[in-house]
């Protein structure tokens, strides 16, 4: 019989890498997604056939029991939160009841429905924040910066101490930014792309940006997905930092994406101080070397060649709208 996973958040560009992958290794595979009048299916839309899709929410526990009950996932991969940084700083409270609470809600259905349930926490790379070594490892102490950094330590921790209170194969692991064709808009490398795309086909003429010196380890959203089907294969639970190693700068970025499209970057990018966050975090760079070492954790793409992927998505897709 086909091993069953469940992924929690599977309409968002993580999920539906995720959940491409789990399908090629044979498993049947569960999509928790909200009843809203907006969700979004784009993303999944290829596959969509191939997957169940169940209602069910972070904020209501209940929804969450009924899913595990009804579906006896082995495997359960969090992916889901109120993740745009932004965001969380206009809604800090939902950011907490979805982000940090909604694992707890996750867990203590599990804790409660099948413990022998396999689950993989969504940690990020802005729980480092003011960081206080570089790179950052798994043994770095946390300094959030936003009430998204806040939401996600708790949620790691909680992590941790469900899987050493109760015995769970609880698995966290802090990811450093990761990018694709399918990355949200609001996100900086997607708005550079697209807003390169957009300037090439004369749609506009220029993008605004907050601070260019901003560096971020970036890597490609498909190969981190495999990394947390890795960790729930393991005999025992852990926290792994799955990181490129590599630092590069908003400006780089820009100067990849806009010579990617055939452009000159500094005629068309402007500095918007409405972009600017209230703190800033500081050198985010990861150390994968354990994911490297016990995981097997490589990278298919590097930062040159994944915007110059995401800058030919955007031109297929808009070209594609004309």
């Amino acid at each position: 019989m086909a091993r069953r996973a469940l992924i929690i958040g599977i309409t968002g560009q993580d999920g539906s890498y995720l959940a491409e992958l789990l399908l090629e290794l044979g498993y049947d595979v569960v999509g928790m997604v909200r009843r809203s009048s907006t969700v979004n299916f784009e993303r999944i839309a290829h596959i969509q056939d191939r997957l169940t899709l169940v209602p069910g929410d972070l904020l209501d526990e209940a929804s969450i029991v009924e899913v595990l009950r009804s579906h006896r996932p082995e495997e359960v991969y969090n992916l889901g939160a109120q993740s745009f940084v932004q965001t969380s700083w206009g809604q800090p409270v939902l950011t907490g009841e979805v982000t940090a609470l909604g694992v707890t809600r996750v867990l203590d259905a599990i804790r409660m429905t099948d413990p022998e349930i396999r689950f993989y926490q969504a940690s990020s790379s802005e729980m480092f924040g003011k960081v206080q070594q570089v790179p950052q490892t798994e043994a770095t102490p946390f300094y959030p910066r936003s009430p998204y950094g806040v939401a996600k330590v708790y949620g790691h921790w909680i992590t941790v101490n469900y899987r050493e209170s109760y015995g769970l194969h609880a698995s966290s692991g802090i990811l450093f930014n990761h990018e694709s064709p399918r990355r949200g808009l609001e996100f900086v490398t997607r708005k550079v792309t697209h807003g390169a795309a957009r300037v090439a086909l004369g749609l506009v003429d220029h993008v605004s940006l907050g601070n260019l010196d901003a560096q971020r380890d970036w890597g490609y959203a498909a190969d981190f997905v495999w990394v947390m089907w890795r960790m729930l294969q393991q005999d025992q639970p852990g926290d792994y930092v799955v990181a490129t190693g590599e630092t590069h700068s908003v400006a780089e970025l820009c100067e990849l994406a806009f010579s990617a499209a055939g452009l000159d970057w500094r005629d068309h990018v402007r500095i918007d101080p409405r972009f600017i966050r209230p703190a800033e975090v500081d050198l985010l760079v990861g150390d994968p070397a354990k994911a490297e070492r016990e995981l097997g954790w490589e990278r298919t793409l590097d930062f040159a060649g994944l915007v110059e992927t995401m800058v030919k998505a955007d031109l297929a897709a808009l070209e594609a709208q004309r």
